[in-house]
């Protein structure tokens, strides 16, 4: 509950929040009570949680692209935010080779916009800039890659991020060497839930199979990933931004991703699927071939689990259960914003009696 006192009353502006993770987040933090705006283009699959769940009724929502540096400033003068997080990103790594030049115009000068605006507002305190395990060069090893391991992304999505690492580094080191801002990075493994509906991504796939009535379709069942739920780094992000608003020295560069056991084959993830869904749902190896993507993925949690004495909440079993709970919620036509609050809450282990302060 400190952690949410903290943010009650606190302008935070998200970037992305159209999107699967930025939906779930400002909702998270507009039932922790912070004043939120979020930025970012209409949301980007059809449908999409943003509009499922009526986010865009519940925070101060710009549509805009983080491209356009001139728009952004003007979002930044009216809101004066005190805590900034930056989620807007084109994450799919199969576009990135479709489209290049937009992954690194959105991924790299994206960030600089944000990071200028920052520099140009003097009320934000605190910033986290939400990247992806893919920056780190990928030898494929069997240990997990940490920190002060070497940036160099494969594909145009995975070195577009790795540049934007680089970015916050130098406006840390030329403009924010007091500390104020403090800047962060997370570097988030994959993430599963409800309400995600993109393309090439297993769990989107699996509930269109439902939806079908087909067999789910892997393209690589082989290949190991850190999966974990949603809302396990939301919950980090937001610790980040706070403890570092208190105690700049903590700002710096976070891997964010769940126990080992959890880093799971994409094949193993989906017969969970099927246990959790029933109905006899079964899957196929139909590996497409397709563009390199890695096939073994890891990563070293221990710094942000010792400076934040952070554990995951959830194991992959309990994620895939909230995420099938949520998708049979949504097909049988419920109330998703209250689904999503209700799961928000238990991750959160709030009670009723607690409700009052959970901005209820």
């Amino acid at each position: 509950m400190e952690l949410l006192d903290f943010y009650k009353g606190k302008k935070v502006l998200v970037t992305g929040d159209t999107g699967f993770k930025g939906s779930w987040f400002v909702r998270m933090l507009t039932l922790a009570g912070s004043v939120v705006t979020g930025y970012g283009l209409e949301p980007p699959t059809d449908p999409s949680l943003f509009e499922i769940a009526g986010i865009r009724r519940t925070v101060d929502h710009v549509t805009g692209d983080i491209r356009d540096l001139e728009h952004l400033r003007e979002v930044f003068d009216r809101v004066r935010p005190e805590i900034v997080f930056h989620l807007a990103a084109q994450p799919i790594v199969r576009d990135s080779y479709k489209e290049p030049v937009y992954t690194y115009e959105t991924n790299v000068m994206g960030t600089v916009n944000v990071l200028e605006c920052i520099r140009l507002c003097p009320s934000v305190r605190s910033f986290v800039n939400v990247t992806t395990d893919k920056v780190y060069e990928n030898k494929e090893w069997e240990y997990g890659y940490r920190e002060n391991d070497r940036l160099d992304g494969y594909d145009p999505y995975s070195n577009s991020k790795s540049c934007s690492e680089l970015v916050t580094h130098c406006y840390r080191q030329s403009f924010f060497q007091d500390g104020r801002p403090a800047v962060s990075t997370c570097r988030a493994g994959n993430v599963i839930g409800g309400g995600d509906f993109a393309n090439d991504r297993i769990i989107p796939d699996c509930v269109r199979a439902v939806q079908a009535g087909k067999p789910i379709i892997v393209r690589n069942p082989h290949s190991i990933r850190p999966f974990q739920h949603v809302l396990e780094p939301l919950f980090i992000y937001m610790t980040v931004a706070k403890r570092q608003y208190e105690e700049p020295e903590l700002a710096g560069n976070y891997n964010v991703g769940p126990d080992d056991a959890d880093c799971v084959d994409t094949g193993r993830l989906t017969d969970l699927f099927c246990e959790k869904w029933g109905d006899g749902m079964t899957w196929i190896n139909r590996y497409d071939g397709g563009p390199h993507e890695a096939g073994f993925l890891k990563l070293d949690c221990s710094r942000i689990r010792r400076v934040f004495a952070w554990r995951p909440r959830y194991h992959v079993e309990e994620a895939v259960e909230k995420t099938v709970e949520w998708s049979k919620a949504w097909l049988a036509g419920k109330d998703m914003l209250a689904v999503m609050d209700r799961q928000i809450k238990e991750f959160l282990k709030i009670d009723d009696s607690e409700d009052k302060r959970f901005g209820r």
